[in-house]
């Protein structure tokens, strides 16, 4: 095995999608499930998501996800990828990963991003609007003075403070400037698009600050990986994701993931082609040879710390084969004892 490969940790967010032929709570069992899966494999951490009104994703509150997940795994780290803080009050979400690192100490995540709703309609329903995440530096800072008792109010966040909840930041366009400010782990993605993904890590390798939370730079890299016998079924793993975002583009809405066989019988359009196209393109997918030189290439051109795999497929045995596949291709080696890990949240990172 690669060192490069050997020396990186390997993570999971999965989106809890709805399927064709499946209900909404189906898709969060079905996370709940491959959480206790991957916990098996060694994988390090399993994130989940936020989304609103979005027919596609059931996981809209992912606290109480992370939570059901925590509740049924022993050792594997959960968080979010992420809670979108502009959507939140700063104390709100202070206190909601409070009760979870004290039910669960040791093993909670807190990543955040700064998107607010998908739609019109979703941020009105918010009570948000699109400028709500331009305070997103801001807003980070209130929520960490909430850990630190540092907030000017008078009021304290029970029972977040004086709790190291480890913080991540979801990094898309100004999100690596925000991150490297702040001192804080940053998550890049998508795979697809390397050159941007190079010159976010570079801005924010070159402005980090060090603090509380991060001595130094923290990289996380994200996206789409799927791993097969051979390359052509590999490829079959990403059809129903491409699918799903190329409908979005030209219809508005995330449908359900349908199954790659019927998504390959669709009559499309020229642009609805082009798109479903380009979303087959660009991730790290193949045989376990193709998938382990690809992926020491990116590591290689991004000196990342680790790698956060974000695969959604509507054949959910396919794709638990495709994390074994990459489990056993990284050297993932099952569950640690969680008394092995640190006080602090730099070293439970």
């Amino acid at each position: 095995m690669s060192p490069v490969i050997a020396s990186a940790r390997f993570s999971v967010l999965d989106r809890s999608r709805t399927r064709e032929g499946h209900s909404g709570p189906e898709a969060l069992r079905d996370t709940v499930r491959l959480a206790r899966e991957l916990e098996e494999l060694g994988y390090h951490r399993f994130w989940v998501s936020e989304h609103h009104g979005v027919p596609g994703v059931a996981g809209s509150a992912p606290t109480v996800l992370a939570a059901a997940v925590a509740a049924a795994t022993r050792t594997i780290r959960v968080g979010t990828g992420g809670v979108m803080l502009p959507n939140h009050q700063p104390l709100v979400v202070a206190e909601q990963f409070g009760v979870l690192e004290s039910l669960f100490p040791g093993r909670v995540d807190m990543g955040l991003g700064r998107s607010v709703g998908f739609t019109d309609g979703v941020r009105k329903a918010l009570g948000r609007g699109k400028d709500d995440a331009e305070d997103f530096g801001a807003q980070i800072d209130e929520l960490l003075g909430w850990f630190r008792g540092t907030s000017p109010t008078g009021v304290h966040a029970r029972p977040a403070e004086g709790l190291a909840v480890p913080p991540f930041v979801l990094a898309m366009g100004e999100g690596a400037t925000i991150a490297a400010r702040a001192g804080l782990p940053m998550v890049i993605g998508d795979l697809r698009g390397r050159d941007r993904i190079r010159r976010g890590i570079d801005r924010y390798r070159e402005h980090f600050r060090p603090s509380v939370w991060a001595s130094e730079p923290y990289v996380v890299i994200s996206g789409t990986v799927a791993v097969a016998d051979t390359p052509e079924e590999a490829r079959r793993l990403l059809i129903p994701e491409a699918w799903s975002m190329a409908h979005s583009r030209t219809r508005g809405t995330f449908p359900p993931l349908p199954p790659a066989e019927r998504v390959e019988s669709f009559t499309m359009t020229a642009r609805e082609r082009d798109l479903y196209e380009s979303g087959l393109g660009g991730h790290i997918a193949g045989t376990e040879e193709q998938v382990a030189g690809e992926l020491e290439r990116v590591l290689k051109e991004t000196d990342a710390q680790e790698v956060l795999v974000t695969t959604s497929t509507h054949d959910r045995t396919a794709l638990l084969d495709s994390y074994r596949r990459l489990a056993a291709l990284t050297g993932l080696a099952g569950p640690t004892d969680p008394a092995d890990t640190g006080d602090d949240g730099a070293a439970r990172r």
